[in-house]
């Protein structure tokens, strides 16, 4: 697994998206209202929050920023020199270093603004004061404008980087451009890097994966190398330069025997002495290519020699193999030799490491010595070996079948299987001898546990032939079809069903008889009234049993005449529609009305209603009167407006007579004096108070206070003069 992993990296905001995150987030999550009636103290927690959530908003983000990327020092040295050839490390930690500064300018702001807000006396101050703190945030975060977009494209690079593991087995491919290490990538491992007919089609590090010995292999390809001096090589070749300083790895030099890549042998022979320090302390394979198109036996002399004794002069760890990627000519032979080079440098140097000894002083192996030279075998006692003969010897043990159910191997243990009768004798056998029988429970935990073993409930059947108990039930018999069996006496019981239903019609038709003679003596109006009361009962009983109706609830008994629509006169609880309703069904109700009028009379509010009404009624007549007696000095209208004057005079004493009941003494309602009795009167008010939907501090409303000519354009802070 890669150790470094730069594709989880977060994006970096733009300084102008940065300050709208952070303002926005302000917005959305801190409270949005509040009025100078607040107290002081309310005030000042309201700005101070501001100010405190939008430092600390801006503190995470740019120390998750700092977070995600790594720190050079920290990290392998191989991706240390990477990042400062493709990314200046310079430039990277000068960036880095003005985002922590940045951040600590803001919390230096957001501090001294705090301590300011606390000394504000009243909103106008402190609302200064908080944008104030805001403005010289957001300035600071405008001022890393090119930090940001640096960092922005250092963070798109570096997800596009390869994940390698510095530390894994890898094989390490090197050499002029076009020399064929693309090509063997491609056929060792799965990667698809792209190969073309020119110079430098690999323009950075490809890293792919192979399988050897049940290890994972780390394969990389790096970009061409040319014969100059370090400080001309450039970016694309420094490349290949880190990966060869840094990594420990098995190097493959490539070469190029035809010089179809446009080099020489001698020029590949001077590229390999110039980066030949590279190679100390490496497993190094040099790898003759291209040999379908000019064969190693052919090659001539002088430059076979050279290259023999460029593989001499680098010393023992140095091994040369030919192979063509076109033919595939001992490309397996390549990857063999490079990956166990690799593998037993590995195991030496752990071996002759300081961590050997003390793993081997805590490794003890204990060799036995053997005392004589007297074979001993296995012993195995008399009394298993004689049970084992015995065993042998004894045939297979009967077994009772009752109790257990018939399994697919009965057929053919039919010989073994006892007989019905042989099970009756078994169990007479135990019982008689003593032995308990075994219960189902028994069996069943003898033969596998439950979902396993079912007992066989046919032992069980009563039929006239016991042989028959265990016999298969066929699905057609004589031809016919078991499940369509027909009882041949289903014509008498089909009979006896009729007469018993033509008996119990004919006992219901008896009893409706005995009902129309006790209605014979009515007359034609009360058979009517009859039949639709008794109509009328089976509608209201259906509608009570109807599915819809169960859920609702019952109405009140002093409710249920109350008309339940204002057209539907027909509802209406009054003397008149009584009347009507209950003449339908022939009630004399006059009786009924009379007793509910008295009824009214009596009730003493219905009694001060009416008494009311008749003194209405007579200050009406009066006040026409005197209104006629003073002369035609009045007019309509001012007649009207003093009548309404009166009503409402009227009606406002009748409301207080009815609200104001008579005062009492303190001392009635348990209270010491009048000024106790104010107290409680206070206290009770407080009680009482209810919240009635008023807005707060945390509701998100946004209202337009000043008209919009009034609020737009520069302004400067505090009053000025209207011109």
């Amino acid at each position: 697994m890669p150790v470094y992993n730069f594709k989880q990296m977060a994006p970096v905001p733009s300084a102008s998206d940065l300050v709208d995150i952070v303002l926005t987030r302000t917005q959305r999550r801190t409270p949005t209202v509040v009025h100078p009636g607040y107290k002081i103290s309310r005030i000042r927690s309201f700005y101070m929050r501001k100010i405190k959530f939008t430092q600390q908003t801006i503190s995470d983000r740019l120390t998750a920023m700092l977070t995600d990327f790594p720190r050079l020092s920290d990290i392998h040295p191989f991706y240390s020199d990477l990042c400062n050839t493709l990314y200046d490390r310079d430039h990277y930690k000068l960036a880095l270093g003005q985002i922590n500064t940045a951040k600590t300018l803001v919390d230096a702001v957001a501090r001294d603004m705090i301590r300011m807000v606390k000394y504000g006396d009243s909103l106008y101050r402190c609302k200064c004061l908080k944008r104030a703190a805001l403005g010289r945030m957001c300035t600071i975060l405008k001022r890393q404008k090119a930090s940001l977009s640096y960092l922005e494209e250092v963070r798109k690079h570096m997800s596009r980087l390869p994940a390698l593991d510095p530390n894994t087995r890898t094989l390490l491919m090197c050499g002029l451009p076009n020399v064929g290490k693309s090509s063997f990538m491609n056929k060792i491992t799965r990667a698809n890097v792209d190969v073309q007919p020119y110079a430098f089609t690999t323009k950075s590090l490809f890293v792919g994966h192979t399988d050897y010995k049940y290890l994972r292999w780390q394969v990389i390809d790096t970009p061409g190398i040319l014969d100059h001096s370090l400080e001309q090589r450039n970016t694309i070749e420094m490349q290949a330069i880190t990966a060869l300083a840094h990594l420990t790895c098995s190097v493959l030099y490539f070469m190029d025997i035809s010089e179809q890549c446009g080099y020489t042998i001698e020029q590949q022979c001077n590229l390999f002495r110039s980066i030949q320090p590279l190679f100390a302390n490496k497993q190094l394979v040099v790898v003759i290519n291209k040999i379908d198109q000019q064969p190693w036996e052919t090659l001539e002399a002088d430059k076979k020699r050279m290259i023999e004794e460029l593989v001499k002069e680098s010393g023992p760890n140095t091994t040369m193999l030919t192979m063509s990627n076109v033919s595939e000519e001992g490309v397996s032979q390549v990857k063999n030799q490079a990956c166990d080079k690799l593998l037993a440098a590995r195991v030496d140097s752990r071996v002759s490491g300081n961590k050997v000894d003390s793993v081997m002083n805590r490794l003890q192996v204990v060799y036995p010595t053997a005392r004589d030279g007297i074979t001993r075998e296995a012993f195995i006692p008399d009394s298993v070996l004689k049970e084992r003969e015995e065993g042998e010897k004894k045939s297979k043990k009967k077994k009772s079948r009752v109790g257990y159910a018939p399994t697919v191997d009965d057929g053919e243990e039919e010989d073994d299987t006892p007989s019905e009768s042989e099970d009756e004798e078994m169990d007479g056998a135990a019982t008689a001898g003593g032995t308990r029988k075994k219960t189902a429970r028994e069996l069943m935990w003898e033969n596998g546990g439950p979902g396993v073993w079912a007992p066989d409930y046919r032992e069980q059947y009563d039929l006239a032939d016991p042989e028959w108990r265990f016999d298969a039930i066929p699905q057609i018999l004589d031809g016919k079809n078991i499940a369509d069996y027909v009882d041949p006496d289903i014509e008498e019981k089909l009979r006896l069903l009729e007469e018993e239903e033509e008996q119990l019609q004919a006992e219901y038709e008896a009893a409706n008889m005995e009902r129309m003679d006790d209605d014979d003596s009515l007359d034609e109006m009360e058979k009517a009234a009859v039949t639709e009361i008794r109509d009328r009962i089976k509608i209201a009983r259906t509608y009570k049993e109807r599915p819809g109706g169960r859920n609702r609830p019952i109405l009140p008994r002093e409710v249920r005449g109350r008309a339940k629509d204002c057209h539907d006169t027909d509802a209406k609880l009054d003397a008149k529609a009584i009347e009507k309703r209950m003449e339908k069904y022939g009630v004399d109700v006059s009786q009924m009305l009379e007793r509910g009028r008295k009824r009214e009379r009596d009730d003493p509010r219905v009694r001060r209603r009416n008494t009311e009404r008749e003194a209405d009624k007579e200050t009406d007549d009066s006040s026409d009167e005197e209104m006629k007696d003073s002369g035609r000095g009045i007019s309509k209208g001012a007649a009207k407006r003093a009548k309404k004057e009166r009503d409402q005079s009227v009606k406002r004493e009748r409301s207080q007579a009815r609200s104001h009941s008579k005062p009492r003494e303190p001392s009635q309602m348990g209270l010491k004096d009048e000024a106790m009795a104010k107290v409680a009167k206070k206290v009770e008010g407080l009680g009482q108070k209810r919240w009635h939907g008023g807005s707060g501090e945390g509701d998100q409303r946004k209202a337009v206070h000043l008209v919009k000519w009034m609020n737009t354009g520069k302004k400067r802070n505090g009053t000025h003069y209207c011109r």
